[in-house]
């Protein structure tokens, strides 16, 4: 088994950290990369140019809901935590590599000083060809929803929402340039537990995908990781707008 370091790179978040420290206790002390928020408002202008700004502002509504239910909900996803046993923020002693930006030379000039076996990136920006091709050992990926159908954002709760329950999961993936196109490792799937709505996916994503990240990094480590071919479609997903949101839970009751 390889013995180099692993870096983990992301922006953070509680569902994030979950990952990472259940990741160290596995595998011993790990870099984390973290990168600098992506600005909403860059976000937004990229996706009205794709989408139109009818949408991005439904979008955005659903943003700021999300925002307000996670507050609301907090008691809901603190017993998730509890009773999955996850550590969501980061450890005394964590080792924690501050970046602007994900893809970018700071990323290179660190992978290139530490010299990983293996790079794990989750929630943060796509890394271009130039940077993937300035990294010298595999590159790989957490995503909360079930590739390559529910690429993008949100891909849990596009599964329900669709309804196609037996998709509700996560998938781990080489990384290429594209927004989830990258070669399948593994995937986990799972079910919402009642009460669950959009401001809690990720973390019942996580909580059962551990697993999994748990396996690539250790088939990195050997040298050993092989793409598997899941027959799916594929599409990109977004944000829900706060109409398609609102409409689908009081058809579906998916919240």
């Amino acid at each position: 088994m390889d013995r180099r370091p692993i870096v983990f790179v992301t922006e953070g978040g509680e569902h994030i950290w979950a990952i990472i420290n259940s990741l160290t206790d596995r595998f011993g002390p790990i870099t984390v990369v973290l990168e600098a928020p992506y600005s909403k408002r860059q976000l937004l202008m990229r996706r009205a140019s794709k989408l139109g700004w009818v949408s991005v502002a439904g979008q955005f509504g659903t943003m700021v809901l999300i925002r307000l239910a996670k507050r609301f909900m907090h008691g809901g996803v603190e017993r998730l935590v509890a009773d999955e046993r996850l550590e969501t923020g980061p450890r005394n002693g964590q080792e924690i590599v501050s970046v602007f930006s994900a893809d970018g030379p700071e990323l290179v000039e660190t992978v290139r000083k530490l010299d990983p076996a293996v790079v794990f990136l989750a929630g943060c920006r796509l890394l271009s060809a130039k940077t993937l091709a300035a990294i010298p050992c595999p590159v790989i990926n957490y995503h909360s929803g079930i590739n390559p159908k529910y690429r993008g954002m949100n891909g849990g709760y596009w599964a329900l929402a669709t309804g196609d329950l037996e998709n509700f999961g996560s998938t781990v993936h080489l990384v290429d340039s594209g927004v989830d196109t990258g070669e399948v490792l593994f995937q986990s799937r799972g079910k919402p537990a009642k009460g669950d709505t959009i401001a809690s996916y990720a973390m019942r994503q996580a909580a059962f995908s551990r697993a999994i990240c748990a396996k690539a990094i250790e088939d990195a480590l050997m040298g050993r990781l092989t793409p598997i071919d899941t027959g799916l479609p594929s599409r990109q997903w977004y944000h829900p707008t706060i109409w398609q949101y609102l409409w689908t839970g009081i058809r579906r009751g998916v919240w």
